[in-house]
């Protein structure tokens, strides 16, 4: 039941801010609230506090003991939904398959299915000796995606 009402409180403040989208929701059993967003253009303090308050100032503390937590999907963390993929267009992905293959390439597309990885690499020259680079593509469906992050560089 306080989840229920806590989920709601969540949905209602995501409904406010379409920019800001759920990653992960838990509620344990010692009423210990934690809420992960993203934002399509990235997460600022002021949206983990506008959600926060969401939740937090429509619960009474004398009817439920609770702590709150509402964080930002970190820069280091794996892409579990289709928006965060969207948001990322342009940037180098690390992305390992369900078959086990590993990709580390630009992302070209995303969409509601899948997406489109872009690479260049060194192959045999088809006539002589030498290598030559080609540019590689792979398209991927979501279920085909094991684990998604972003490569970033310094």
């Amino acid at each position: 039941m306080f989840r229920d009402k806590v989920e709601s409180l969540l949905q209602d403040g995501l409904d406010q801010r379409p920019d800001l989208f759920l990653i992960d929701f838990e509620v344990n059993e010692s009423n210990a609230i934690r809420v992960v967003i993203d934002g399509d253009k990235g997460v600022l303090v002021e949206d983990c506090m506008f959600i926060s308050r969401a939740i937090e100032h429509n619960l009474d503390r004398e009817e439920h003991d609770f702590s709150l937590e509402v964080t930002s999907a970190g820069a280091a963390s794996d892409l579990t939904n289709h928006r965060q993929y969207k948001k990322n267009v342009g940037r180098v992905l690390s992305v390992k398959t369900e078959t086990g293959d590993t990709y580390e390439a630009e992302l070209m597309s995303a969409t509601d299915h899948g997406i489109e990885l872009t690479w260049k690499a060194r192959e045999p020259k088809p006539i002589g000796k030498g290598k030559v680079t080609v540019t590689k593509e792979a398209k991927l469906s979501y279920e085909e995606i094991k684990q998604a992050k972003v490569k970033i560089k310094f």
